[in-house]
């Protein structure tokens, strides 16, 4: 099938242009460096300046792109509408109470981006504050960052970034005359903490390699060349971002990579005074705060709590010598996340791949936990504005079950459901079925495996599957309800998720082995899940699509490299492919924090030589791969446009049969694809199109 469909376009052909380096004695040669534009950085801020043959290229790799898979545009529109048909146009979220207000966002029919608004705290007439599609118009990207109104209710603090390159610029709204204040502040993440008086506010400023470094203060009426300094992060390798303590006292200045932390306080009411350090870092050592009183409690895993545990300290001496265990350290149970009360500790954890919700009244140490039935499921808190109350609110979803939210009371243990997913074409949840299975790696590790199918599916090892998965920096992939991949399970996909190593899944020790020197292990669970399934008959070999991005992308471009065998398709979007020449460039943004993850080639062969080993770029071979759409964004700060068009340049020139191998750009985008949750969909459809056209369904009329 795909052969035929090869030869119907002429593949596009990039220049090899000899180029190599040698490291430890080690020659690598990278004929596709000059994809790279030298601009590169400039290119992030204004997408125009790409240098033309690099574009000429990449335009060249989207139209074969289009050229094959164009006879899929009747059934791509006939997954957009579907998708969209399941998308509640005018959704708004369960208002959050604030003082005398309610704050809220929600979308008009048709409307591509979020409105802000509020009402009074006991219902009435909405006043919406930020209209995302009147501000989006005319820009071809627009994105939210962070809003945040001020501890007085006059002023809205709102950031947008209109280029996809992660760059936002913050304004402030005034919520009488619903006009912004000339205030401007520009090249920062995106978020924003009031001081207590709302005379100004801190930000984190990004600087040219798009690295957060800097926090700096905002008086309000002031030039941003007039805003004051607070700190100076030294360390190229760590992210800073700030955020509001639990009680709203004190914006949080945190800071850390990937294996170490560290956290500094300032005090809203007295914004001059300079930042209080909590504990200085320790190499290894991961902590957050929340506070209460003269009191903090801290999610750390000091002491070899490889799971986490919750420590106390007081407020005027919170360093390690003070810290006193709370909630001790259980071996297989990752606490996640910890919110605080005025009277109520919450606690967010998993054990067994599945996650609840503990609370414990403060007063009498008392404790209880709300957890669900279903095999696989998703679970978490979200927070409030309010620091004095008894409402914890939560959400809940499954494969299955659409995403519900309720509000708890934490004394009297009721619960009230606030919300429930509409699906406006229709779900009947009896109709499909979430199951899990475990997969055994090649190591003897039980890898969990969450399943969903249509309940008249037979397991006969016919049906074709989508195998997700991701993998690194300890991200866990939730069981939650996802209305696009519907479209693939009403066509007789299984959709399945693998809860490889790298994720948090099965508590930190999980992620620990699946980084750095144990990373291959990511790839045999992966591996493993999709013979599993072949053996339980849910699928066969050459029915499977694998899919990941980003990080998970880098999974992708492995398990194609080694197991080429087993997949039908593959579908890598913003794939992380280049993993040893990024690691080797300091300048990128992300490399140097990327090191505890990885490794550090610069410094250390044996990192030189684990990466090169594994590093998908640098492994391809003479043979058969399965088809591979790879999808990139030209603005992506995260992983760069370069690393899936060299992948794709140098893996068409390498393999000896198979495929096709797509690359296609988005030439307005960056790391999360299209802006506009509507737009977003086609870059799924093109998505679920490959993966039907893969396995053979994108032929039949009824798809």
């Amino acid at each position: 099938m795909t052969k035929n469909l090869e030869k119907t376009a002429l593949a596009p052909v990039a220049p090899r242009r000899p180029h190599a380096f040698t490291r430890y004695g080690i020659t690598v040669s990278d004929d596709y460096a000059w994809l790279k534009d030298e601009n590169w950085q400039d290119v992030l801020h204004d997408p125009a300046v790409l240098d033309a043959e690099i574009r000429k290229y990449l335009e060249a790799e989207n139209a074969y792109t289009e050229g094959l898979l164009g006879h899929t545009a009747s059934l791509q529109k006939r997954l957009v509408a579907e998708m969209r048909g399941r998308i509640k146009e005018d959704d708004s979220s369960v208002p959050s109470p604030d003082g005398r207000f309610a704050y809220f966002r929600k979308f008009r029919e048709g409307g591509q981006h979020e409105l802000y608004g509020r009402m009074p705290r006991d219902g009435g007439e909405e006043k919406i504050v930020l209209d995302g599609d009147a501000l989006a118009k005319d820009h071809a990207y627009f994105k939210f960052g962070g809003e945040r109104h001020s501890p007085d209710h006059r002023l809205q603090a709102w950031s947008a970034d209109t280029k996809g390159s992660e760059y936002f610029s913050i304004r402030v709204r005034d919520w009488e005359s619903l006009a912004d204040r000339d205030d401007l502040v520009e090249e920062t993440d995106g978020g924003v903490v009031w001081s207590a008086d709302c005379k100004s506010f801190f930000y984190v400023k990004l600087d040219d390699n798009h690295r957060p470094m800097q926090v700096w203060r905002h008086r309000l009426g002031t030039p941003q060349a007039d805003d004051i300094l607070i700190y100076q992060e030294t360390d190229s390798g760590w992210f800073t971002h700030l955020h509001e303590s639990t009680s709203g006292r004190f914006c949080v200045i945190a800071g850390g990579d990937h294996e170490t932390s560290e956290q500094r306080l300032i005090d809203l009411a007295d914004p001059d005074a300079p930042p209080r350090l909590v504990a200085p870092r320790e190499t290894g050592v991961q902590y957050s705060i929340a506070d209460r009183g003269d009191e903090l409690l801290i999610l750390t895993n000091a002491d070899r709590a490889i799971d986490f545990k919750i420590v106390t300290a007081p407020l005027d001496s919170p360093e390690r010598a003070n810290w006193r265990d709370l909630i001790p350290h259980r071996a297989g149970v990752y606490i996640l996340d910890h919110d605080l009360y005025s009277g109520h500790l919450v606690r967010l954890e998993r054990a067994n791949a599945l996650p609840s919700i503990v609370i414990r009244d403060l007063s009498t140490g008392e404790e209880h936990a709300i957890a669900f039935d279903e095999a696989a499921y998703s679970l978490d808190t979200m927070g409030s504005y309010e620091f004095d109350t008894m409402n914890l609110r939560f959400s809940y979803s499954s494969m299955t079950t659409p995403l519900e939210i309720y509000d708890y009371d934490m004394a009297s243990r009721a619960r009230v459901l606030r919300k429930r997913q509409e699906i406006p074409s229709g779900h009947n949840v009896a109709d499909y079925v979430t199951t899990r299975i475990m997969a055994t790696s090649h190591d003897g590790a039980e890898v969990p495996v969450s399943l969903l199918h249509r309940r008249d599916f037979v397991r006969d090892a016919s049906a074709p599957l989508l195998l997700y998965g991701y993998g690194s920096y300890g991200a866990a992939m939730p069981a939650s309800f996802s209305t696009s991949r519907l479209s693939l399970v009403d066509r007789g996909f299984v959709y399945a998720i693998a809860h490889i190593r790298g994720g948090t899944d099965k508590g930190w020790g999980w992620y620990l082995d699946g980084k750095r020197e144990k990373k291959t292990n990511s790839f045999d669970d992966f591996e493993a899940s999709a013979r599993a399934l072949c053996e339980a008959k849910y699928t066969s070999t050459k029915r499977i699509v694998a899919h990941g991005g980003s990080a998970g992308g880098m999974l992708m471009g492995a398990v194609a490299n080694r197991t080429n065998e087993l997949f039908a398709g593959i579908v890598a979007e913003v794939p992380f492919v280049d993993v040893l020449n990024t690691m080797l460039d300091d300048s990128l943004p992300l490399t140097p924090p990327e090191w505890p993850e990885w490794g550090n080639p610069i410094e250390s062969e044996k990192d030189f030589r684990t990466i090169l080993s594994y590093s998908p770029y640098d492994n391809l071979a003479a043979k058969d791969y399965p088809a591979i759409l790879a999808m990139a964004g030209l603005t992506d700060p995260r992983v760069t446009y370069w690393e899936p068009a060299k992948w794709i340049a140098r893996l068409r020139a390498t393999m000896t049969g198979g495929g096709p191998v797509l690359l296609r750009t988005n030439m307005g985008a960056g790391h999360g694809g299209a802006s506009g949750r509507f737009n977003r969909l086609d870059e799924v459809a093109i998505a679920y199109a490959f993966a039907l056209w893969a396995v053979g369904l994108a032929e039949r009329g009824e798809v």
